[in-house]
């Protein structure tokens, strides 16, 4: 995964020296929060403790976004989120699902922001893009993952937020966003029946304008 994070870096890095001219029209968000998976039950386990319980991990968003029209309204602008949750918990009953597996979103999207030059800012979001997943070599109780470890899918984006104006700092907010990234099921080596998840994260960080 730190391979992954440091790409998206890079990523962040090239677009701000591609568009470093175009003042005020561009916009680097760091946020941070949880990623909320909801448990899922294992049909015909053998075992009454049938449910994956999945935990809430830590996960960190960096975000590039360009506005591309303004209106009285607010703007419209194309962002590229990119969440990455690097030890994502499980829990199972049995010594069958790896202990924890790692996962990356990068899914380009729309945004509409509504009264922007307000001090309170919402905005809505969608888009797509890839869904990346890595689970651990070592299984949940003891021994070594025997299953397919990697894994990747399409992702479905949606998200709803705020900025928050800072005084006397023009070119920084705060931010507070929910986005649900619907993907394929990640490798943890059972069949619940499912054949995609909802990934929901939720954080607060801040953004730079520039």
């Amino acid at each position: 995964m730190r391979k992954f994070f440091a790409a998206a870096i890079l990523l962040f890095a090239a677009s701000v020296l591609a568009t470093g001219q175009q003042s005020n029209k561009n916009e680097i968000a760091i946020t941070v929060g949880r990623m909320f998976i909801s448990d899922q039950a294992v049909p015909n386990a053998a075992t009454v403790y049938n449910t994956v319980h999945f935990g809430k991990g830590l996960s960190f968003e960096g975000n590039y976004a360009r506005k591309l029209q303004s209106y009285r309204w607010g703007t419209l602008s194309v962002e590229v989120p990119v969440v990455i949750n690097p030890d994502e918990d499980l829990n199972y009953g049995l010594n069958q699902v790896p202990k924890d597996y790692g996962s990356i979103f990068v899914t380009p999207a729309a945004r509409a922001t509504f009264l922007q030059d307000f001090a309170f800012s919402p905005w809505v979001s969608f888009g797509g893009g890839l869904a990346h997943y890595v689970a651990s070599k070592d299984l949940v109780f003891f021994g070594t993952n025997p299953g397919h470890r990697v894994d990747n899918s399409g992702a479905v984006e949606a998200g709803i937020g705020f900025d928050v104006k800072i005084p006397r700092f023009d070119l920084f907010r705060f931010r507070f966003e929910a986005r649900d990234f619907w993907t394929g099921e990640p490798p943890i080596n059972v069949d619940t029946g499912h054949n995609r998840q909802h990934n929901y994260f939720v954080g607060g960080g801040a953004v730079f304008h520039f």
